[in-house]
């Protein structure tokens, strides 16, 4: 299932979630203790940010025994990464717009 640009700006809105994608994202596949040691939050706080993660797509998640890992999904970024492709056109058209504006008042 794809997640919406909606629910994925608002996932990693939160610098906790941000920051536990990323390092995921560097680092492969880490347990939930592996991920709150360093993180300054709780191990139920953690948690609950990696099941924030997990149900926007952005992480997967699997059991080895008593252990959970958890690892990033870099391709659940498409939907946000296509949004800002869009709308990175009305941008530059802009930004054209404003040159050319800013031209003709320095003449």
């Amino acid at each position: 299932m794809r997640a919406e640009p909606t629910a994925i700006f608002k996932t990693l809105s939160d610098p906790t979630r941000r920051a536990l994608f990323e390092r995921l994202s560097r680092e492969g596949e880490l347990t939930v203790h592996a991920l709150t040691v360093p993180s300054g939050v709780s191990q139920p706080a953690v948690s609950k940010h990696l099941n924030s993660l997990k149900l926007a797509g952005l992480v997967r998640d699997r059991r080895d025994g008593r252990e959970t890992y958890y690892h990033a999904e870099p391709k659940a970024l498409a939907p946000l990464i296509d949004w800002i492709g869009f709308y990175s056109t009305f941008w530059h058209n802009r930004f054209d717009r404003l040159g050319a504006l800013l031209k003709r008042m320095d003449q």
